[in-house]
């Protein structure tokens, strides 16, 4: 996974999470990401400093976590003792979400995955030579899913037996 800080056409700043490179160069072009503020689908990658790591740099994060850790003490007591010194949260960047219309594609697909594997029996990896065995009549009508490689399905279809793919979960590769 990498973030990447992104900028719309009209400077509007976010940050965002991609499996790699190439899956952000293809979500941008397939219209995919959006900015948050705008909805511009105009989005390139901002500047953006790397993130190395080096026992000077861990050194200086713990020194700068143990001033956040202070200054939050010291924000916690001033508001206890009702002072006028209001609390003031850091700034959070924003960052490109899915929208309403893909979580409901999303839900679909979980529950089109979630109806046909429970109206089915799992036979794993012997799902060609079960598939197979069912179309021959070697073995009982039944719906059946599993696993079989793309040779395998293939070759299932070459062979006129009907089968057809699960749809991946999003969660399986988010």
């Amino acid at each position: 996974m990498i973030k990447y800080a992104l900028i719309c056409e009209r400077d509007h700043e976010f940050e965002s999470w991609f499996a790699n490179a190439d899956s952000f160069d293809s979500q941008v072009k397939r219209g995919f990401v959006e900015c948050p503020h705008c909805q511009s689908k105009k989005i390139s990658k901002a500047l953006m400093a790397p993130s190395v790591s080096t026992s000077r740099r861990r050194g200086a994060t713990r020194v700068a976590a143990a001033m956040e850790s202070a200054a939050a003490e010291q924000v916690a007591r001033l508001t206890t003792a009702e002072t006028t010194a209001p609390a003031v949260a850091p700034p959070v960047a924003p960052i490109a979400l899915v929208d309403e219309k893909h979580q409901q594609m999303r839900a679909m697909i979980r529950e089109l995955h979630q109806k046909l594997t429970e109206n089915s029996t799992d036979v794993g990896a012997n799902f060609a030579s079960e598939a197979r065995a069912i179309h021959d009549g070697d073995a009982p009508q039944r719906s059946i899913h599993g696993k079989a490689t793309l040779d395998e399905a293939r070759s299932l279809a070459d062979e006129g037996i009907p089968v057809m793919p699960l749809p991946v979960l999003p969660d399986e590769r988010n």
